[in-house]
């Protein structure tokens, strides 16, 4: 992502939102960018789930100590007690076991992620045990830097629209969709704008 892409895709959704233009305005020029390190953007993404950004970039620290990198191979020789020491629930050690087989084995093939279409990345994604939907999205956004991704299962995207948009409950994927037209083809960036608003970011450190 350019400074130049991320600047137009700022002056989109501050022309096409009334609502988001004030937040944009407030919290400045958009930060992202993407990690070409897929195999660590889908480490952290796991570890994430369902955990404060907080926990999460502490548990993903502490296993990145363990691992010195995070690598496949590296992982699958790390010790049951390597996983729990760094705050791993076992759910979270089988999903991450799960995903290292499967890029060793070529069923996720993350040499070739990038060259495929979003839809087909989260069906190669999903294969792996504990990886829905949502860590697939994060992926996309964070690994692979795609531009145009509503990540309708996210919590924090659910709790800003519903807070800046007045809603009376969190919005249902319908809603989130009517709300967010606007913002295509930046749904990311607009959804970033929304997480920041609350303070944070997945997978920022």
């Amino acid at each position: 992502m350019t400074v130049e892409l991320l600047q137009k895709a700022r002056r989109h959704l501050s022309r096409r939102d009334a609502i988001l233009r004030p937040l944009i305005r407030a919290i400045g020029p958009c930060t992202l960018q993407h990690n070409s390190d897929h195999f660590a953007i889908l480490v952290r993404s796991i570890i994430s789930q369902q955990i404060s950004t907080k926990a999460a970039l502490a548990i993903g620290n502490r296993l990145l100590e363990r691992l010195k990198r995070f690598q496949p191979k590296r992982l699958l020789a790390a010790s049951e007690d390597d996983l729990r020491s760094a705050g791993l629930s076992r759910g979270k050690q089988r999903s991450l076991r799960d995903l290292a087989e499967k890029c060793q084995a070529g069923v996720v093939p993350l040499t070739k992620l990038a060259g495929l279409e979003d839809a087909a990345i989260v069906e190669a994604l999903t294969q792996v045990y504990g990886i829905g939907p949502w860590t697939a999205e994060m992926f996309l956004i964070f690994s692979l830097g795609r531009l145009d991704v509503l990540p309708i299962g996210d919590y924090g995207l659910r709790a800003g629209m519903q807070k800046h948009y007045q809603l009376p409950d969190l919005p249902k994927k319908d809603t989130l969709h009517e709300l967010t037209e606007a913002w295509r083809p930046y749904r990311s960036i607009g959804t970033w704008y929304i997480w920041r608003s609350l303070g944070g970011v997945p997978q920022s450190d």
